[in-house]
């Protein structure tokens, strides 16, 4: 035998507020009612109360005209929907036996409001209790205009006024229900509803002696789960606009979903931090009887939504929600004189409850000598000039300071009952914040440790709401990424994300969204996403020279934004510091930033480390090849490196084996260029700049403080080809050294030798010789370069710890599809660290 208890249902003023939404509610009524019994609650249609309010207010003005003709639009409004809905009833399910009338009954109902109106004109007044009597017709005329579609619908159904039967007190505008005396009074009513679908008016009740009350926020909600629990219901479920309780405000996390549970207690904990979707009045109920309550929405009627009960989800593995209280105020209090056990923190708290200010979190000091308060930023004036009140005789005698008062903030909260049972939630949540440069203000956490919540500066809201969203694995790692340059390497890591960026969302669970792309005079932007599949279209026609600037400000609102730089540019630097100073990281393939004058090249550093953003560049050197990475785990754990030698430049390790092999230096350099090794401009491969840079980046990062002016750099072309010019011209030129060059190699091979590019890094170099150099060598058989095929480019560390047998980084050194593979995995970094794995 089947559940015979009803359920209760409650519907919003946005779920009836225009004919296809009321219609959606009479078919979910329809539903619930061919399943079992089932008691309906309904609120005001959507903007009723506000035009109410204003009616009364205007008739208490004497102004009486303008009320009717806001009463006639309220009746307008009401009618026009309930008859879009009776038509489309009738096309879907046939016309009733007996149409409703929906017209005279909307214009009877508020003739009485007229008439109340026109009393409140004459007295020039509008009392608390004259204001719940007129804003009771909107959600009186909304039953009714269910309860009639209902019946149309062939659901039998029946207006219920909740005044009937909700006693309450005199508090009008937050009046609560006498729950005994309701019991008593619904045990009367409801037997004429057997058979019929109660339609009940939310947020309203009645005085012992007859006068009209309203339940102030939430009442609504109240009066269902007060109605659930007086008739033994089975569950309350509270349709309306969203999915259920979302693990963040979706305005700001894209990725939020809705909760499958949540307890009662977790309820009330997002109630204490601002949401406004539970009220403790709504939740005592349901805790007290133990009845389940399901947040779940119209649009959606099939999806399950949130259940809300004794149990919660019970996942010491999950957090709940991350919620974010904007608009706020920091005051603070302090003694000066610390010896002093002044108390002041429970007299400003005592202070502030006696004035009315709404406090949402406070932190007090061991011996209550100092106090900071969250107060809504409309109660500053009130709050500060009750505690300067309640402390005057101390700021009088010089013992306390004024109220020190920060705004905007945002009070930040991580709701986590099952997870706070275990270690470490705090310091992951502190950890996560500190990681993206959010300066705590204050915090709080109660001895139950079912939430933890801190003050943060307004402008941090964003970042920091989706920062512990990503830091909880509530869903994947969004990462944000305007990519400039589409050259070789740059048009690689779009394919490269294009293709993998389903498997990264699948098991690494970070999404990664290309919401930029740019050339120098080309660029492309879409919050939403660019489609990889057809970039090349988005990018449209050259517009003249881009500035990345307000790229870079569109980039810093999105989920952890990240520049990556496949260009060659120079200057790029000054990009990368504007990028930091906006809060967006950045990840680039281009060395010349790293090898600027060493004062700048710190100042970029610093720049990145204050403002707490990421530079990955791994790519500079060796492509792909975890070369720089190995050498700061060697420098970081304390080792000692003695030198530093190797085939930076794959490029040129493919030029040196084409030579070897036959090709004339002008040959090899255009098949390398063709293939996507050299830089855009071989020049700066041949002229040995490139293998110079990556030499002077590799030195920097054991602390030698060289500029490029210290590496002794011997070109593979003579001085004539070192003077600036384009690429074709050259190439166009190159063909003049290709008979030296055949000469250094043919030597070589005589000699049983290879020709080599090579760099050298002498730490303890003495005086007069260079501490880095790159240049062309003839090299013996067994030397490590000889092995080198293709692409391929190898480091040798010699170190205290290997210094016999030194370590070796070799591999492929160039090419588009190393180096993106690179810049990929440096993005990757960002997302996995912000994630706090």
């Amino acid at each position: 035998m089947g559940d015979t208890r009803p359920r209760v249902m409650k519907f919003g003023g946005t779920s009836v507020g225009s004919p296809e939404r009321l219609l959606r509610v009479v078919e979910i009524v329809a539903r619930a009612a061919a399943e079992g019994p089932v008691a309906v609650v309904v609120s005001a249609m959507e903007h009723t109360t506000d035009r109410l309010v204003e009616a009364a207010g205007l008739a208490a003005e004497g102004r009486l005209d303008e009320a009717e003709h806001v009463v006639d639009g309220v009746m307008d409004l009401t009618a026009s929907n309930g008859l879009l809905v009776l038509r489309q009833l009738e096309v879907a399910h046939g016309a009733p036996a007996r149409r409703p009338e929906v017209t005279p009954i909307v214009r009877e109902m508020l003739s009485e409001l007229r008439r109340l109106l026109y009393g409140v004109s004459l007295l020039r007044e509008r009392t608390p209790q004259t204001l719940d009597l007129v804003l009771s017709f909107g959600e009186r005329l909304s039953a009714t205009l269910l309860a009639s579609v209902v019946r149309a619908r062939g659901v039998p159904a029946e207006f219920v006024d909740s005044r009937d039967w909700a006693v309450t007190d005199a508090r009008f505008g937050a009046a609560m229900i006498d729950e005994e005396a309701a019991r008593e009074r619904l045990a009367a009513l409801a037997p004429a509803w057997e058979g019929k679908v109660p339609v009940v008016t939310g947020f309203l009740g009645r005085t012992p002696d007859g006068r009209s009350t309203t339940l102030g926020r939430n009442g609504s909600d109240y009066t269902a789960t007060t109605l659930a629990r007086i008739l033994g219901a089975a569950e309350v479920v509270i349709w309306t606009d969203v999915p259920g309780v979302m693990t963040a405000d979706p305005g700001i996390v894209r990725d939020a979903y809705p909760l499958a549970r949540m307890s009662y207690m977790e309820a009330l904990e997002l109630v204490d931090f601002g949401a406004s979707m539970f009220h403790p009045r709504t939740m005592i109920p349901l805790i007290e009887s133990g009845i389940p309550m399901r947040i779940r929405s119209t649009l959606l009627p099939d999806d399950p939504g949130t259940l809300i009960d004794a149990g919660g989800a019970g996942d010491e593995r999950a957090a709940t929600s991350v919620t974010s209280l904007e608009d706020l105020a920091l005051l603070g209090v302090q003694v000066r004189r610390i010896a002093k056990r002044a108390q002041v923190g429970g007299r400003v708290m005592r202070s502030l409850e006696a004035a009315g200010v709404t406090v949402y979190m406070s932190s007090v000091s061991a011996h209550g000598q100092a106090v900071a308060v969250a107060v809504p930023v409309a109660e500053v004036e009130r709050a500060t000039a009750a505690i300067h009140e309640e402390v005057a005789l101390e700021l009088e005698r010089g013992e306390v300071e004024r109220v020190v008062v920060r705004a905007p903030v945002t009070l930040l909260t991580l709701v986590a009952e099952a997870m706070g049972r275990t270690t470490g939630v705090a310091g992951r949540f502190f950890h996560a914040l500190g990681a993206v440069g959010v300066s705590i203000r204050a915090s709080a956490q109660g001895a139950s440790s079912r939430s933890i919540s801190c003050i943060i500066d307004a402008a941090d809201t964003q970042v920091a709401v989706r920062t512990v969203h990503a830091a909880f694995n509530f869903a994947h790692q969004e990462v944000s990424i305007l990519v400039l340059g589409k050259g070789t390497v740059g048009g690689r890591l779009l394919a490269q994300v294009r293709d993998h960026r389903a498997r990264l969302e699948r098991d690494q669970d970070v999404l990664l969204n290309v919401v930029g792309i740019a050339d120098s005079r080309r660029t492309a932007f879409d919050e939403g996403g660019i489609d990889l599949a057809a970039w090349k279209d988005a990018l449209g026609t050259a517009n003249g020279r881009i500035d990345v600037i307000p790229l870079l400000d569109r980039l810093r609102r999105l989920p952890v934004p990240v520049l990556v730089d496949c260009t060659a540019g120079d200057g790029m630097e000054d990009i990368y510091l504007a990028a930091f100073e906006r809060g967006v990281h950045v990840v680039a393939a281009n060395k010349k930033p790293l090898t600027i004058p060493l004062a700048d090249r710190e100042r970029l550093m610093e720049t990145a480390r204050r403002h707490h953003r990421m530079y990955q560049y791994s790519t500079t050197v060796g492509a792909s090849l975890p070369v720089i990475e190995t050498l700061k785990n060697l420098v970081q754990t304390g080792d000692r490196v003695v030198l530093i030698e190797g085939s930076f430049s794959g490029t040129l390790g493919f030029i040196a084996n084409e030579m070897m092999a036959g090709s004339r230096l002008s040959e090899a350099t255009r098949k390398a260029r063709s293939l996507g090794y050299t830089e855009p401009n071989p020049q700066d491969d041949l002229t040995g700049m490139d293998a110079a840079r990556k030499a002077l980046i590799l030195a920097r990062e054991l602390g030698l403080p060289l500029s490029i002016q210290d590496v002794a750099v011997t070109p593979l072309v003579p001085p004539d080809l070192l003077a600036p010019m384009g690429a074709d011209e050259f190439l166009d030129r190159l063909s003049s050294c290709d008979a030296a060059l055949s000469d250094v190699v043919s030597r070589a091979k005589e000699e049983g030798r290879s020709v080599r590019y090579l760099a050298r890094i002498d730490p303890s170099a003495p005086p007069g010789r260079p501490v880095a150099s790159v240049g062309l060598v003839a090299v013996e058989a067994d030397h490590p370069a000889t092995r080198l095929r293709g692409t391929e480019a190898f480091v040798a560390f010699t170190t205290e710890r290997y210094r016999a047998y030194p370590l070796l980084v070799q591999g492929a050194g160039a090419g588009g599809d190393v180096t993106a593979a690179g810049v990929l995995a440096d993005v990757l970094k960002v997302a996995v660290a912000l994630r706090g794995r």
